[in-house]
């Protein structure tokens, strides 16, 4: 969703399909056109999420090895907090312009991107690099059996708990059913921690628990059907959804966390940092974005375990959720901006990446450089999962991800029901 450093997570266009492909046709040009500068130099335009350390330092450092190497290129690096590059693409996608390189979390953003006519097929160009990623980061870049980014980060959402606070609840193991997730909150809300921490504002991380209930309610089959039909009105989304209010009657988060941005001062993961609350529901990168923003994070206190079942339902706990970060290049993008990304994910420059603890590997044999338990747990049950649900609000087109998103920010906020909120993400997604 920095990464967040993905975190992540979501790039919601406001306009629709049809008003991209009408603006971007005479506007290609502009952006990502190889710009040869003076002197026959070439400038090759890089946007980013990487605000948090520690992306924030090393993509510099990497960007200017390569131009060490490369006299001739010029890398020109910008960095976007999360929501305001959801906004900067917005408006690029809109108007056709968009950068060399971007990064993508892939699903139905990046294919409305791909049938504007705005980005590279990498299949056959990028080939000699795609060989050296593991399939499984491929997965959410690839359509119609083409591939449209370089992954270079693959994980899943988990709860990140406080060890030093589970004991003074009393709390002896991580909690395995959703029944035993919610005698945890109380637990520590009797032991006076506040038992979340959620960044409500910026809503994306709240559409976890809803997509995350649904899958352990009604499996991977009710996310498939839901992908086909269109329709959140079944079953699994509507338990999702009550599931996700008993949650919020327990009123778990921190004060004033519908202000809260996820990775801002005083925000969700700033929160879990300073040790003021006792977990949250966040991707493979929160151990670094909770020590970046609150100056510390809690160190060796910090655990994590996998999202429980439901008592009843047909989702396991092998059953993951969550999604990876790329790289995708524009349409006319420049063949130094591929050749860039084979530098960026080189197998020195991954190791930096994996060993940095923002990121989760990608390369192929460089999870040897996972030295953190809690990251070789995510990695491990990754690779171990029997299904894999990209989030939500990517996964669907723009509109529909937004809906998801508005819609559970509503039920969590005390202003919507579960039964509006899989009407009103059903509406969205049959007006596409």
């Amino acid at each position: 969703m920095g990464i967040p450093p993905l975190s992540r997570r979501s790039l919601l266009t406001a306009v629709s399909a049809g008003a991209v492909l009408a603006a971007a046709a005479p506007l290609l040009a502009a952006c990502g056109d190889g710009d040869s500068g003076s002197g026959g130099k070439v400038t090759v335009e890089w946007m980013d999420i990487a605000t948090t350390e520690p992306s924030k330092s090393l993509y510099p450092q990497i960007a200017k090895a390569y131009e060490a190497a490369h006299p001739n290129v010029r890398i020109k690096l910008t960095n976007l907090e999360n929501e305001a590059y959801k906004s900067k693409m917005t408006a690029l996608v809109a108007s056709g312009k968009l950068p060399d390189v971007f990064v993508t979390w892939g699903g139905g953003v990046l294919k409305q991107q791909i049938d504007a006519g705005l980005v590279k097929d990498l299949t056959s160009d990028g080939a000699s690099l795609l060989g050296t990623i593991t399939p499984v980061s491929q997965k959410a870049y690839q359509f119609d059996g083409k591939t449209y980014a370089i992954p270079y980060d693959m994980g899943m959402v988990g709860f990140w708990y406080n060890k030093r606070h589970f004991t003074k609840a009393g709390i002896k193991d991580t909690p395995k059913t959703w029944a035993e997730f919610l005698d945890a909150v109380r637990k520590l809300k009797g032991a006076g921690v506040t038992p979340i921490a959620l960044g409500g504002k910026d809503k994306w991380p709240g559409h976890y628990y809803w997509s995350y209930l649904a899958m352990r309610v009604g499996g991977m089959p009710a996310m498939e059907q839901a992908a086909k039909s269109n329709d959140f009105t079944t079953p699994a989304f509507v338990q999702a959804g009550r599931h996700l209010k008993e949650l919020v009657d327990l009123q778990p988060f921190q004060s004033g966390f519908q202000n809260a941005n996820y990775d801002a001062p005083g925000g969700q993961a700033a929160t879990m940092g300073a040790g003021k609350a006792g977990m949250e529901l966040m991707g493979q990168w929160a151990p670094s974005v909770e020590k970046d923003a609150s100056g510390k994070g809690i160190g060796d206190d910090l655990g994590w375990f996998p999202f429980p079942t439901v008592d009843g339902g047909q989702g396991t706990v092998t059953d993951v959720f969550g999604g990876g970060n790329g790289h995708s290049l524009s349409k006319n993008a420049p063949k130094e901006a591929l050749d860039f990304l084979r530098f960026l994910m080189n197998d020195e420059n991954e190791r930096k990446l994996v060993s940095s603890g923002a990121f989760m590997p990608v390369v192929k044999g460089a999870e040897s450089a996972l030295d953190d338990p809690n990251r070789k747990q995510v990695a491990q049950a990754l690779d171990g999962s029997s299904g894999f649900q990209l989030y939500l609000d990517q996964a669907f087109p723009p509109a529909v991800g937004q809906q998801v998103n508005d819609s559970v920010a509503a039920l969590v906020g005390g202003k919507g029901t579960p039964e509006e909120v899989a009407q009103q993400v059903t509406k969205a997604a049959k007006s596409q």
